[in-house]
């Protein structure tokens, strides 16, 4: 069992989910040092309220190593009445104050921990869209749900436990060295069996806990992606290689599971075995000096009750430092963020018109591997323009890229002659909007879900907004009005209401330049087809860029471009196009039903 190693596991594997960085060891620091600096007077008061709790629960030592001494010395008159009225006066300050210490730790842990959630929310908020586009879905949910709740615990206890541990040592060592200094020399007896431990176990523990955490988010990437794509898996019949690389993933998974558990089996065993050589040492060498008459009965009896107090603080120390470990790889991961900066721009970068421009453009979401190939496209102010193509031509790509969502590898993006990769994201989401296929309704009213595009809009507003996109056969009659519930647990909306709240959203923030992607694709053609003709009146004079999956879409736009294999291969109006007898004219044959 001693020879164990850590199990054999394809590094790519763990890593590959993890597409949001891992906080370095500086950036940890850096952030514990800010949360210490946030609740200083809180620590310190738990500090304090600490210090007397472990003061008062040294008196019972003090008190029956006085009176052993008196006993030794022959005194008839013990006082013990004095003595059990200072004891109980001991304890009841004790319980006081230590229930005082369990409050104000699990206040200062919940607050830390409240802290932790709102940074990492809104540093998330604040990342450059497209890292967010690119992180992966069981990253994510691991980082949201088991980090913070492997977090939750050490905010909780850990630091304040660890805090009050590493007190109630220092005094319980301190009154040993003022009762008997030698009884204070022989309880560090151990401390090379417990450093030896600790450096064995500690040496091992982090790179294993953060393997173990990285497994667990390459699992819930596997499991998500499959369930999410359930249908594709049917289809085509992949149902057991997924299981395949599930149970992969599981097993890689669970063997560091076991190893990190085999750490913990050597390491408590020497934890309990440094607790009973701190008591036989100091019960040898006091016994020794007692016999010698360099300590008297009364402080080795203090001494030792001392000694057996420290298995306490000790384990306290241990237990919750190894807890830890594990925590300090979830927070490496939620604080992770803060080594992206928030957005890559220069904030002197405004743009200085409406017209967006691209100049040879090359993009792709791995290395070496482009997805554009010299890209070249000016779009005027006020004009709709249609990208049309096969699917996984780079339409969808060249939309993003438009929308200021990614940053091209090479050539440069320009709104008003400012390239968006300089610009902050929240300066292009003032003038670009992009719109997908992907609608998300939060919990909450209705009101509160359209406030999300313009917070100080009026119901007015808000009712001209869904009046705008054709919402208004299903919202007038809710029964509350704007008020009504919506979401998760409350009134659910269909995929294509929960599409109209997004583009009523839309319509309330008034973008000079939007990207539609699909924006309409979970709508019937009849609805689709009338919901477009809306905003058409709607966003008249702005400059929309819409890809095109059904090609009445393209048939009204002023300019169409054709995508095909990440370059434009064709570009004009529809009419013009037609008449070119090229690619567009045999998609727009193919939509007809013609040969």
């Amino acid at each position: 069992m001693i020879g164990l190693a850590p199990p054999e596991y394809d590094p790519a594997a763990p890593h590959s989910a993890a597409t949001l960085p891992v906080g370095s060891p500086a950036t940890v620091r850096a952030y514990v040092r800010e949360l210490l600096r946030r609740h200083r007077q809180a620590f310190a008061g738990l500090v304090a309220v600490n210090a007397v709790a472990v003061v008062a629960s040294m008196t019972g030592p003090y008190l029956l190593g006085s009176l052993v001494d008196r006993l030794a010395a022959g005194t008839r008159e013990l006082h013990l009445e004095r003595t059990l009225a200072l004891f109980a006066v001991a304890l009841l300050v004790q319980a006081v104050f230590v229930r005082l210490v369990r409050l104000r730790g699990a206040m200062l842990g919940e607050e830390m921990l409240a802290d932790l959630r709102e940074d990492f929310l809104v540093r998330s908020v604040g990342l450059p869209p497209g890292v967010l586009e690119r992180a992966g879905t069981g990253d994510l949910l691991s980082r949201i749900t088991t980090d913070i709740d492997r977090l939750a615990d050490a905010m909780r206890q850990a630091v304040p436990q660890l805090a009050i541990g590493v007190v109630w040592m220092g005094l319980l060592l301190g009154g040993m060295a003022a009762t008997a200094p030698p009884l204070a020399l022989a309880a560090l007896v151990a401390a090379p069996l417990l450093l030896v431990g600790c450096r064995w176990y500690f040496r091992r523990a982090p790179s294993a806990y953060r393997s173990e955490a990285a497994g667990y988010a390459a699992v819930a990437a596997a499991l998500a992606e499959t369930v999410d794509a359930g249908r594709t898996v049917e289809a085509h019949r992949l149902g057991a290689r997924r299981v395949a690389l599930s149970d992969r993933r599981i097993k890689e998974w669970t063997g560091w599971e076991r190893y990190t558990l085999y750490l913990r089996s050597v390491f408590l065993p020497v934890i309990s075995l440094t607790h009973a050589v701190v008591l036989v040492a100091v019960l040898l060498i006091g016994g020794v000096l007692v016999l010698r008459g360099w300590l008297d009965v009364g402080q080795l009896t203090t001494g030792a009750l001392l000694a057996q107090m420290l298995v306490d603080p000790i384990g306290i120390i241990l237990r919750w430092y190894d807890e830890l470990q594990i925590a300090q790889v979830s927070l490496a991961r939620l604080v992770g963020v803060r080594d992206i900066e928030p957005d890559a721009g220069d904030g002197a970068v405004r743009p200085e018109g409406r017209d967006v421009r691209a100049d040879e453009v090359r993009f792709g979401y791995r290395e070496g591997v482009d997805v554009l190939h010299a890209v070249s496209l000016a779009v005027a102010p006020g004009t709709r323009l249609a990208l049309v193509g096969p699917s996984g031509a780079g339409k969808s790509t060249l939309g993003r890229l438009l929308a200021g969502i990614y940053a091209p590898r090479s050539g440069r993006v320009t709104l008003g002659a400012a390239e968006l990769a300089r610009m902050p994201a929240e300066r292009v989401r003032k003038h670009v909007a992009l719109v997908n296929q992907e609608h998300h309704v939060f919990v909450g009213t209705l009101r509160d879900n359209l406030r999300l595009a313009r917070p100080q809009a009026g119901d007015g507003e808000l009712w001209a907004a869904l009046h705008a996109v054709g919402a208004d056969p299903w919202a007038r009659p809710l029964d509350d009005g704007l008020d009504t519930e919506v979401g998760s647990g409350s009134r659910a909306l269909t995929p294509a209401q929960a599409q109209q709240v997004a583009l009523a959203r839309l319509v309330l923030a008034d973008p000079h330049t939007l990207v539609l992607d699909e924006a309409t694709s979970l709508l019937d053609p009849r609805a689709a087809r009338h919901l477009e003709r809306s905003l058409a009146r709607v966003l008249e004079g702005r400059t929309v860029v819409a890809i095109a999956h059904r090609l009445h879409t393209a048939h009204d736009a002023d300019l169409i471009a054709v995508v095909e294999r990440g370059r434009i291969s064709e570009l004009g109006s529809h009419d013009a196009l037609v008449a070119a007898d090229g690619a567009y004219a045999a998609l727009w044959r193919s939509w007809h039903g013609e040969t």
